[in-house]
Order: C-alpha cells, then sequence, then structure tokens
C-alpha cells in the first residue's frame, strides 16, 4: 500500500507543514544529543577499558548526526524565510505527543541502548520501508486524514516518514510555484537567511527558486534516508551499524552497559505532568541552568533569522554566539546532568539533560538594541547563578560554563552601541 497522500494547496499548508518539519528536526537533533550525553566517559561497572573506544566512537557518530540535524533545521528556516514565513524554532515537550503529528511518528528522550538505537532506525528509515518502533512506542490514535479541497485552516496530515513528509513538501512548493508563480511563491529575501559562513554548516545555501529549495530537500533526505536506496552512510544506515555492534557487544558481554541510568527528569513545567521530577536540589538547579541557556539559545538563532536592523557582522555575532554556547554550556552541562542523581525517591537512577523550554516561551524580541541588551543580561545572570552552584560532582564543569557566559555577555556588550 502507498503512503498517504498530503495535499499542499495554499501556502499556509505549507508554511504549516514546514513548521512541523522544524519541530521534527529539532526533536531529533534533541533525542541523539540526549542519547550522546547518556554514554559513559570512564571504565566502571557495565563498561570496560577496552571498550571504551567503541563507546566514544558511537558517541562522536551520534554527535556527527545531531550536527547534521541542526543543518536540517537550519535549510528549514530558510525554506520558510524563502516563502515569507517567520523563523520557527519552538517544539512541543517530550515525551508528550504533538497534535498533528501522525500516531506513528512519536519523539521522547531515551538514554542509549536497544531502545533508543531501534527507535532512530525507525525515524530514519527510507521512505516506502516498512518498519516497526522500539517497544513501548505504540500509535497514538488514528491517523489524521488529508486535506479537503475546501478547507481553509491548516492542520497536519499523515505520513510514514520523515523523507515522506519532504517529499510531500517539495511538491507542494512545485505546485504553487505553477499556481502563484515563482516570483510569487519564493518571495523572502536571501540575504534574511543563512549560508555556509553563518553556523559553519556546509550545503547551507539561501533559497530564492523552486531549484534551489529543491536542492535543500534533497540535501536533508540524503542525509537522513540515503539517496535513493544507497542508505550507508546516511543516519539512517549509521545507526544500523551501530545497532548492531551494540548487539554483537552485548552478546560477547551480557553485563556491557555502555550508558549513565538517566531517567530524562524534568523539573515542574506549567501544563506538564512529568513521569520522573528532580528532587536533588543541586541536580535540579544544573538542570535549570542548562535549560535556561537552551532557551536562550534559541533566542539568538531566532533573533538571527527574523533580525531587525543587524548588519552582516553583527549577524555572524549571533550565530557565533549560539554555536559558541552549545560547545561552551550545553555540551558540558548535558555531560555532567548524565551524571548527577535524580533525588532520593529514585535512588540510582540520574537526571539526562531534558531540554525543557518554558510553557509559554517567547522566541521574538523587537528592538535590535534592546534584543542584545537583554541577550547579555540573561547571560550575566545565569553566570552569576551558575557561580553560586556547588554540585556534589562536576564543580568544575559549572566553573568553566560559568566563565564561558560571562566571556559571551562581554563579547555581546562590545557590539552594542550607547546612547
Amino acid at each position: 500500500m502507498g503512503e498517504p497522500a498530503i495535499v499542499v494547496g495554499d501556502r499556509k499548508e505549507l508554511t504549516y507543514l514546514l513548521s512541523q518539519a522544524a519541530e521534527l528536526e529539532h526533536g531529533l537533533m534533541c533525542e541523539y544529543l540526549y542519547a550522546a550525553f547518556s554514554l559513559k566517559s570512564t571504565a566502571g561497572p557495565g563498561l570496560r577499558a577496552d571498550q571504551l573506544a567503541a563507546v566514544e566512537r558511537w558517541r562522536g557518530m551520534i554527535f556527527g548526526i545531531a550536527a547534521e540535524e541542526m543543518l536540517h533545521w537550519a535549510m528549514v528556516q530558510n525554506l520558510l524565510a524563502a516563502v515569507g514565513s517567520a523563523p520557527y524554532v519552538s517544539r512541543p515537550h517530550m515525551p508528550h505527543q504533538a497534535r498533528g503529528y501522525p500516531p506513528g511518528v512519536q519523539v521522547r528522550l531515551l538514554r542509549f541502548g536497544e531502545a533508543a538505537l531501534q527507535h532512530f532506525v525507525y525515524l530514519e528509515r527510507p521512505e516506502g520501508m516498512q518498519g516497526a518502533d522500539a517497544e513501548g512506542f505504540q500509535p497514538a490514535g488514528p491517523p489524521p486524514a488529508p486535506m479537503g479541497p475546501g478547507e481553509i485552516i491548516p492542520r497536519g496530515q499523515d505520513f510514514a516518514t520523515v523523507g515522506h513528509l519532504y517529499r510531500s513538501i517539495e511538491r507542494g512548493l512545485a505546485y504553487l510555484a505553477d499556481k502563484l508563480g515563482a516570483d510569487r511563491l519564493f518571495i523572502g529575501p536571501a540575504f534574511q537567511q543563512a549560508d555556509e559562513t553563518a553556523f559553519g554548516w556546509p550545503d547551507l545555501r539561501p533559497i530564492t527558486d523552486l531549484a534551489g529549495a529543491g536542492r535543500a530537500i534533497e540535501r536533508i533526505v540524503e542525509q537522513g534516508e540515503g539517496a535513493r536506496g544507497d542508505w550507508a552512510d546516511a543516519h539512517y544506515g549509521r545507526f544500523l551499524a551501530v545497532l548492531d555492534d551494540y548487539r554483537a557487544m552485548r552478546r560477547e558481554d551480557p553485563a556491557f552497559e555502555p550508558a549513565h541510568p538517566v531517567a530524562a527528569a524534568v523539573r515542574a513545567v506549567e501544563g506538564i505532568e512529568p513521569d520522573v521530577y528532580v528532587s536533588d536540589p543541586a541536580t535540579g538547579a544544573c538542570s535549570d541552568l542548562f535549560n535556561a541557556v537552551y532557551e536562550l539559545l534559541l533566542q539568538m538563532i531566532a533573533r538571527y533569522f527574523a533580525f531587525g536592523h543587524e548588519t552582516p557582522g553583527q549577524r555572524q555575532v549571533l550565530a557565533s554566539t549560539a554555536v559558541g554556547l552549545m560547545f561552551g554550556a550545553i555540551k558540558p552541562l548535558g555531560l555532567l546532568l548524565a551524571r548527577l542523581p535524580v533525588g532520593l525517591d529514585h535512588p540510582g537512577v540520574t537526571a539526562g539533560a531534558s531540554f525543557q523550554l518554558p510553557y509559554r516561551a517567547s522566541f521574538l524580541l523587537p528592538h535590535r538594541r534592546s534584543a542584545w541588551l537583554r541577550f547579555a543580561e540573561r547571560l550575566d545572570e545565569l553566570a552569576g547563578f551558575a557561580d553560586g552552584l556547588h554540585p556534589p560532582e562536576g564543580a568544575d564543569v559549572v566553573a568553566a560554563v560559568t566563565r564561558a557566559l560571562r566571556r559571551t555577555a562581554a563579547g555581546l556588550m562590545a557590539h552594542v552601541e550607547t546612547v
């Protein structure tokens, strides 16, 4: 049976589906980073010294795939800008099912292991390929129906694979270019988009026509599922290879456990009832710091794509600052949180980086000077908060993050003019 048809009859439905694609790329990126953070870095119970090389190889591979998901996410932001839409950097909370998603498309934070790898293989499988998700991922309700010809409100439609969604977007772009004319469809200026110099991601180019849109979509699909059946080097094939390696190592050593016992524990979120709360005060504070930096990073990326009066040089500062926060704060705190305890009510369980967002997150800021002042102010606040943290494990990590936040705040302030 063929995959369901997705109808794209107007620009509003196109931008809805592109925003959904941005959500998925964002969610996959968080899933992959979480799994990579969960891997152990030193030998101990469940991990022999001679097994460490394989674990570090897996971590590096997953970090590489997560970086490519960031590239795909940026390409989708370019596509949104190209057709006259705003950037879309938010996403649903995990593991709660997002409205409008097909019942078989679910995003959840899992520690590295058999279930996570099976889940990743399922999500990245090529268009038209059957497969089963990991245990515990049951379809959530009936699939959404295709759009009807009389509908004017955009909504989610059914797709079986991520590649199916992108191919449908590609067909929708071609239909609208024919219906409206390419000049009327691609109304977003190239200077509002990102290129290879912005974030250091190759193949990132402004999109101004149907051919450019097709190249971006082709790149996304090829890196994820493979080039029309050649998937050995794609995300699907690479995860499949790691799953085979992991199973072989488990057969050789049934006690092999390369990941920390993380549980995607969260703090209280308005409107969300999590399965596992962080009750340890030190862990909770480190989790809050991680999530606050994560929100600020997204706010800066939104500013990069929806800027107001920034020069090209200032936009590059925003991009470089966002990348710097990924390596200077997100990565070290993510690795640390995988080692920190949830609390006495969950003995032997560690927290992990939950990638929480405020329930009413607002990413767009109005004026350039006030936006940059707010960015620097928030960085100073976070540095001050981090300076007061003294976790029993990882104090050196928190101290390094504190210094990175202060340097970043000072670097931004150097580009804010006095009044």
